[in-house]
C-alpha cells in the first residue's frame, strides 16, 4: 500500500472533527444523531451512560465509537459511512486505518457516568477539543496556552491519562499531535530505535503527563523526524512503524521463549493462557503424503497443507462452514470432520512463535521449526496452497518416540510428556552462557484488572494488600463468582504484565498427593525414579529470580487432603519462615519456600461434599470473600451494552433467587449464583441463556434443594419464564 493510501483516514477524521465542533452548544442533537447512526447500521450501541440514558457526550467519545480495540473493520466502516451521511461530510471514506490507535473496549468514554463525573467534565473535554483544533490551525502561544489549560484539566480525570488524551488529539490532527499510547511510548523510550541522544533529552513519561512536558516531547520528536536522519517523516509514519516493530518484537520473543523454555516447566504448568499472553503451542505436522513436500518446505521456509479446493481458509467463519464446503467441492459422502478441524486450526489457532515438529510416517521425525507468519493463501502454488512461513531450525531423521498420529496436523500441547520427549531430540550438548533475550509480555495493571473483574477499586486494593501482607490467601465464594479468573488477574496486576512464566496452577482433588506436589518416585521404564513435583519445581524457578514475584494458584484447595499433600512443608509457607526455615527432602535437598512466592487458593463455599477445612490451613492463609457482582458498575455496563431484554429479565430473577438462597437456613450467602455464568455471551444470546438455565442453574438448584422439589419447581418456572 502506498504511503498516501495507507493514511487516507486523516482527511475524513479532520473533516469530521470540524463538523463536530458545530455541536458544542447543541449536544442533544448530537446525541440524537448518535442514536440514529446505530439504528441505521443495525449495530448494537455501546454503553455510553448508565442504563443507556445518555444526557451528554463529548467529541472524543464520539470518535471512539469507531476506534475500539475489539471492533470489526466492517462495523467500523459501517459506522463511519452512516456518520458521513448523517453529518453531511463530503471527505472520502477511509479505506485504511494504518497508525490509528484504538481505545480499550471497556474504557471507551472520556467521561465518567452520571453520579461519578464532575459538573464540568464533559464541557472541559469540548473545550480541549476546540482548543486543539484551533491550535492545529494556528500554532500561536495564546492558542497553546488555552490548549494546555484544558489538557491539564482533562488528563487528571478518572479513566483518562497520557494514552487516552493524546490518542484523542492525534485522531483529530495527527500532523500536529504525537500519540503517546503504549506502543508509541515503548518505541520512543525503550525500543532503541530512537537515538539515545534524543531520548535522554526527553522528559520522563508519566501516567498523567502535564501539557508542558507533552509539548516538549512532541517538539523534540518532530524535530528529529524532520532532521533528515530518520526514515520516518511525521507522526503517522512513526506510529505505523511503532506498531509494526512492537509486533515483530513480540513474535520474536514468543519464539525465543519457546527456544529457552525449561522442559520441567512445560511439564508441570497447566494451561493458564489468555488471548494475548505469550503462550507457546506445539504441533506435529506431516509435510504431504510420505513427507513429499518436506524438501520444498525446508528450502522455502514454509509449511503448507492441502484442501486447496475450498480456497482461502480465511473466508470461513467456523469449522462447519469448512466441512460443508469440502463436501460440496470434493466428496459429499465423506464427513470431513478431521479435515475441517485441521484446516481451522492451521488458519486460526496456530500463531507465530509456535513450535512445529515435522514427521514422516508414524516412526520418523524429520525436522523442527518455529512459525514466523500468519496464515495466507498462495494461489501461485500448484498445490498445497494454504501456507505459513516457518523458520526451520533442524533437518534430519530422528526416531519418533512410539507411534505418531496419522494426521496432517495435530496440536500436541496438552501432552506435556510427549512434548518433552520430542524436544529432547533436538537438545544440544553445547554450553551456551549467553543471556537469553528479554521477553516482552503484554502489560497489565490495576485499571485493567478493574475493567475485567467485577469488583470495586477499594475491594481490589484490600485484596492486594492482604496478599502482600500474608503471602497466602484463599479466594472463597459461591459458584460462578470467577474465583480462578480473579486469581490469575490478581497475579498479573501485581506483576504489571501477563508473564505466564511466573504463574503456575494446579487443581487439588482427593487423589492428589505429596509425590505430585513436592517430590516422589515414579516408574521410568527401568524401575522407579525420584521426580520433582509441581510446587518444588516452581519454587526452584522462583529462587533463581528472587527480584520478581511468583504466583502459585491452587484451584479447589479444599478438595485435597492438605496434610497429605503439603507434608512437612506446611510450616514453610508461613510468611515469617519463608527463605529461613529448611527441611530435608527425599533427594537430600535442603529446601525452603522462597520469599517471592505467593500462594492463591480458591474454594467453592457451596461444596458441601467437603469436610471443614484443616485448622492448619486456616491459620496460615487469609480468607477473602468474593460475592456475585451483578450490582457492580462493570457488570451493569456489560449488561447495558448487551441491551437484551431476556438477559435483563433473567438477571433480575437470579438476583431474587440469590435473596432466597441467602435467607435459607440450610444454604446461605455462600451458595448464591455468581455473575460469571452470564459473562462473555456472544452469538445467539437467547440460545445461550436457555442452555445456562437448563444445564447449569436448574441442576444446581436440584442439588441445593434435593429434599424440597416444590421449591426447585418454583424457581425453575421463574427462570424459564424470564427467557420465554
Amino acid at each position: 500500500m502506498d504511503g498516501q493510501k495507507q493514511f487516507d483516514w486523516v482527511e475524513f477524521y479532520q473533516a469530521f472533527a470540524w463538523k463536530l465542533l458545530d455541536f458544542h452548544n447543541n449536544r442533544q442533537v448530537l446525541v440524537d444523531h448518535i442514536r440514529e447512526v446505530y439504528q441505521n447500521t443495525g449495530i448494537a450501541m455501546p454503553t455510553l451512560e448508565r442504563d443507556h440514558k445518555i444526557v451528554d457526550i463529548d467529541p472524543f467519545t464520539v470518535f471512539g465509537l469507531f476506534n475500539k480495540s475489539s471492533q470489526r473493520e466492517d462495523n467500523r466502516k459501517k459506522i463511519i459511512a452512516a456518520m458521513a451521511e448523517l453529518f453531511d461530510i463530503s471527505a472520502p471514506l477511509p479505506t485504511s486505518f494504518v497508525s490509528v490507535p484504538v481505545l480499550n473496549n471497556q474504557n471507551a468514554t472520556f467521561y465518567d457516568f452520571t453520579g461519578y463525573r464532575g459538573e464540568n467534565d464533559i464541557e472541559d473535554l469540548w473545550q480541549l477539543f476546540s482548543a486543539a483544533l484551533w491550535y492545529a490551525d494556528n500554532q500561536t502561544e495564546a492558542n497553546q496556552a488555552e490548549l494546555s489549560l484544558y489538557f491539564d484539566r482533562t488528563i487528571q480525570k478518572r479513566g483518562n491519562g497520557n494514552s487516552k488524551i493524546t490518542m484523542g488529539l492525534y485522531w483529530i490532527a495527527p500532523q500536529i499531535f504525537l500519540n503517546l499510547d503504549q506502543r508509541n511510548t515503548w518505541y520512543i523510550y525503550e525500543s532503541g530505535k530512537i537515538p539515545a541522544e534524543i531520548v535522554n533529552t526527553l522528559p520522563t513519561p508519566e501516567p498523567k503527563i502535564p501539557a508542558e512536558k507533552y509539548f516538549t516531547i512532541t517538539e523534540k520528536i518532530r524535530t528529529y523526524l524532520q532532521s533528515g536522519t530518520c526514515p520516518y517523516h511525521n507522526f503517522m509514519e512513526l506510529s505505523a512503524e511503532a506498531w509494526r516493530y512492537s509486533e515483530e518484537i513480540n513474535q520474536q520473543n514468543k519464539a525465543s521463549a519457546a527456544d529457552i523454555a525449561s522442559v520441567a516447566t512445560s511439564v508441570f504448568r497447566q494451561d493458564i493462557s489468555d488471548e494475548d499472553a505469550n503462550t507457546i503451542r506445539y504441533w506435529l505436522y506431516a509435510p504431504g503424503d510420505g513427507a513429499k513436500i518436506w524438501d520444498e518446505c525446508y528450502q522455502q521456509g514454509i509449511m503448507a497443507i492441502g484442501w486447496d479446493e475450498i480456497g482461502d481458509l480465511r473466508l470461513f467463519g467456523n469449522k462447519e462452514e469448512m466441512k460443508q464446503r469440502m463436501k460440496e467441492t470434493m466428496d459429499p459422502s465423506r464427513s470431513y470432520k478431521m479435515a475441517a478441524h485441521a484446516t481451522w486450526q492451521f488458519a486460526n489457532e496456530m500463531k507465530p512463535g509456535d513450535i512445529i515438529f515435522a514427521k514422516k510416517g508414524m516412526h520418523t521425525v524429520i525436522g523442527r521449526g518455529i512459525v514466523r507468519s500468519a496464515y495466507f493463501f498462495d494461489s501461485a502454488r500448484s498445490q498445497y496452497k494454504n501456507v505459513r512461513k516457518v523458520e526451520w531450525t533442524h533437518k534430519g531423521e530422528w526416531q519418533h518416540p512410539g507411534q505418531a498420529a496419522m494426521k496432517t496436523l495435530t496440536d500436541i500441547t496438552p501432552y506435556t510428556d510427549y512434548v518433552k520427549q520430542l524436544s529432547a531430540l533436538f537438545e544440544s550438548d553445547e554450553i551456551n552462557d549467553e543471556e537469553p533475550p528479554e521477553i516482552l509480555y503484554p502489560p497489565y495493571n490495576a485499571a485493567q484488572f478493574l475493567e475485567e473483574v467485577y469488583m470495586d477499586a477499594a475491594k481490589y486494593q484490600k485484596l492486594r494488600s492482604l496478599l502482600h501482607h500474608k503471602k497466602n490467601i484463599v479466594l472463597q465464594g459461591a459458584p460462578g463468582v470467577g474465583k480462578t479468573f480473579i486469581a490469575r488477574r490478581l497475579a498479573y496486576s501485581i506483576m504489571g504484565c501477563k508473564d505466564t512464566e511466573r504463574v503456575a496452577m494446579v487443581q487439588f482433588h482427593q487423589s492428589y498427593a505429596y509425590e505430585d506436589f513436592i517430590m516422589g518416585y515414579r516408574p521410568d521404564g527401568n524401575g522407579f525414579k525420584l521426580n520433582p513435583g509441581v510446587f518444588y519445581s516452581f519454587c526452584k524457578q522462583a529462587e533463581d529470580d528472587s527480584d520478581n514475584p511468583y504466583f502459585f494458584i491452587i484451584d479447589e484447595i479444599n478438595r485435597g487432603n492438605l496434610s497429605k499433600i503439603f507434608g512437612e512443608l506446611f510450616m514453610l509457607v508461613e510468611k515469617d519462615k519463608r527463605g529461613k526455615v529448611k527441611v530435608t527432602l527425599p533427594n537430600h535437598d535442603q529446601f525452603s519456600v522462597p520469599e517471592n512466592i505467593y500462594i492463591i487458593g480458591t474454594m467453592n463455599t457451596a461444596d458441601r461434599s467437603l469436610a471443614m477445612l484443616d485448622y492448619a490451613l486456616r491459620r496460615r492463609f487469609a480468607f477473602f470473600d468474593l460475592e456475585p457482582g451483578f450490582r457492580t458498575a462493570g457488570f451493569q455496563a456489560y449488561q447495558a451494552e448487551l441491551a437484551n431484554e431476556k438477559f435483563d429479565q433473567l438477571i433480575a430473577q437470579v438476583e431474587e433467587l440469590n435473596k432466597a438462597i441467602a435467607s435459607n437456613e440450610s444454604l446461605g450467602a455462600g451458595f448464591c449464583i455468581g455473575h460469571s455464568f452470564f459473562c462473555a455471551l456472544d452469538g445467539d444470546i437467547a440460545q445461550k441463556l436457555e442452555e445456562i438455565v437448563e444445564f447449569e442453574l436448574i441442576p444446581l438448584l436440584r442439588e441445593y434443594w434435593f429434599d424440597e422439589p416444590s421449591k426447585v419447581q418454583h424457581w425453575t418456572d421463574r427462570l424459564r419464564g424470564a427467557i420465554a
